[in-house]
């Protein structure tokens, strides 16, 4: 069994930061593409930034130069730096990743979710 275990969220003012992990544990061979999604309540859930096994990064455009997703492959833990946080930027925030499982068997798993909070 693979697991997604996130950490990090809370409550912060306009402007703070904050600092997401997701470590995956369990029976894994290896975990390629690493995301982070979220969620406010009401919306559909939406891609915030990706990163692959190689370290190529993508962000959705309401949080470029703020926002820096960043992984180490020896603990298979993303990580989401969250600067200059704007009201805005309250979500749920979700871990995704593939990982491979066995031998040409690759699935999608999903963390538990952390909520962030952005006073104004």
């Amino acid at each position: 069994q693979v697991q997604l275990v996130e950490s990090g969220g809370g409550l912060v003012q306009a402007g703070g930061s904050l600092r997401l992990s997701c470590a995956a544990s369990g029976r894994i061979l290896s975990v390629n593409a690493m995301r982070w999604y979220r969620q406010a309540p009401g919306k559909q859930r939406e891609l915030v930034a990706s990163i692959t096994s190689g370290g190529s990064t993508m962000y959705a455009d309401s949080v470029k130069g703020r926002f820096a997703i960043s992984r180490d492959n020896a603990k298979k833990t993303v990580y989401l730096e969250m600067n200059s946080l704007k009201p805005e930027d309250t979500c749920v925030y979700y871990c995704n990743a593939d990982v491979l499982i066995t031998v040409g068997l690759v699935r999608a798993y999903w963390g538990q979710g952390t909520q962030v909070t952005v006073s104004s």
